[in-house]
């Protein structure tokens, strides 16, 4: 089965992928780098990650990084280290695609400083993570990128890496200007005078390379021999749909595939073992970082149904710590989202954070120039023109935390749920009612699903 974010990312896809893997034996990341970040509570203890699979909590388990995902080694062993103090057994368990493109410091510094200059010459930003991941698939694309089986041979890893280097510095240098910006301390070790040295570059990577070599993997071919010997796998997409770089509202977009179809080309399996595709989206709407938001609320004014969304619901990027945006849920939005993914259940999260507002607005479509329209268009510049139009719906002040059983829901939040899967026409299977991973409402098991 595949888990997509059905919204602009940070849904909640960690916590159900985690639950989930209860019933999996294997869990694949096939697209983004650590520009993602899934938030698991488990027992009131939270752990926060970015590259390695959310399944990686469960004992006995096989994660999979696939070879649609760029990899920052660096950001990996940090991860790795973070899990094993909490006693997490990680490097037996955790298995890297050869074909994964390498994050490297020069692509970092070139997406700082690319937003520096789209701010400095007056354009929008487009509010990216400044961690390197569209300049790293520029070099995927490009057919140039260094990609994890390289860092096996040395000398042939040197020599491409001086080739990126001569192209990038050039870029920093020449046509943004690089020594004007502030790279930061993350960066500072790797530069000098605005460009990225090679031996500080080469002798990381060397010394990731003995440490990965253990962890590197076919990835599709243990995908594939683990679906042949009847195992349940779970394929975790990171960001959301609508940041997705085809379907979403670009340019304020991510640089990859974010849809469910992409699980296949991501992981290196076919798609008829994408059985079931389970669109994650919260029971209202957030966005971080620029681009049209068409259900935006007033949400830093105190004591709004924006302010009581970002308070309650502690909407705090877990990567990059900028505060999300709230508005009212988008059903036109997820008639979208459902329409590019094929989904065949939603999963509908945060429904907890809704408590105690006296009433609830749901976007079921825009006018837009005129028009009445109940899907999403495509592109920012439309969306940036449309005029939501709502129906107003009954709160609820009971509270809904931990609830794990349907029936115990207000009769008002069940109503609620049941007009979302009226206007999107996608059966709501799973409520989240808090972020443990076992305050969970259970309607239709994804993996029991015919």
């Amino acid at each position: 089965m595949v888990v997509v974010g059905t919204q602009w990312g940070d849904e909640g896809k960690g916590k159900l992928v985690d639950w989930l893997t209860e019933s999996a034996q294997g869990v694949v990341r096939f697209q983004g780098g650590h520009n993602a970040g899934h938030t698991i509570v488990v027992n009131g203890v939270k752990t926060a990650l970015h590259l390695i699979p959310s399944g990686i909590l469960r004992p006995g388990v096989k994660c999979y990084i696939g070879n649609g995902v760029v990899l920052s080694a660096a950001k990996l062993f940090e991860e790795i280290a973070n899990l094993e103090k909490a006693g997490v057994d990680v490097r037996s368990r955790l298995r890297i695609s050869e074909a994964c493109p390498l994050i490297l410091p020069f692509h970092a510094a070139l997406d700082v400083a690319r937003e520096a200059a789209r701010e400095q010459g007056g354009s929008e930003k487009i509010g990216t993570t400044g961690r390197g991941i569209g300049p790293a698939y520029e070099d995927k694309i490009a057919r140039r990128a260094l990609r994890v089986q390289d860092l096996k041979f040395p000398e042939r890893f040197a020599n491409k890496l001086r080739v990126l280097l001569t192209l990038h510095n050039h870029v920093l240098t020449s046509f943004l200007g690089s020594q004007a910006f502030d790279f930061g301390p993350t960066l500072a070790p790797y530069m000098k005078d605005g460009e990225v040295l090679f031996d500080a570059v080469y002798d990381e990577a060397m010394r990731h390379a003995e440490l990965l070599k253990p962890m590197m993997a076919d990835v599709s071919r243990e995908l594939n021999d683990a679906y042949s010997k009847g195992e349940n796998l779970l394929f975790e997409g990171a960001q959301g749909t609508l940041l997705d770089v085809d379907h979403g509202t670009y340019p304020f977009v991510t640089s990859s595939n974010c849809v469910a179809g992409n699980a296949a080309a991501g992981a290196g399996v076919g798609p008829g073992m994408l059985h079931y595709i389970l669109g994650i989206t919260k029971a209202y709407c957030t966005r971080v970082g620029g681009g049209p938001f068409p259900t935006e609320l007033d949400w830093e004014v105190k004591g709004t149904p924006g302010w009581h969304m970002s308070t309650v619901g502690a909407e705090t990027g877990v990567t990059t710590g900028r505060s999300r945006r709230c508005g009212w849920f988008d059903a036109a939005l997820l008639k979208r989202s459902a329409q590019v993914n094929g989904l065949t259940g939603l999963c509908i999260t945060k429904l907890d954070v809704l408590d105690g507002l006296k009433e609830l607005k749901l976007c079921t479509g825009y006018e837009l120039d005129g028009e009445v329209t109940d899907i999403l268009p495509m592109g920012a510049d439309d969306i940036a023109r449309c005029v939501p139009i709502y129906e107003t719906l009954e709160g609820w002040s009971v509270s809904t935390v931990g609830v794990t059983q349907y029936d115990q829901l207000p009769a008002a939040a069940r109503l609620y749920l049941q007009r979302i899967e009226q206007v999107t026409g996608v059966p709501v299977h799973i409520i989240s009612t808090s972020p443990d991973r076992e305050h969970t409402i259970m309607m239709r098991h994804p993996f029991l699903a015919d």
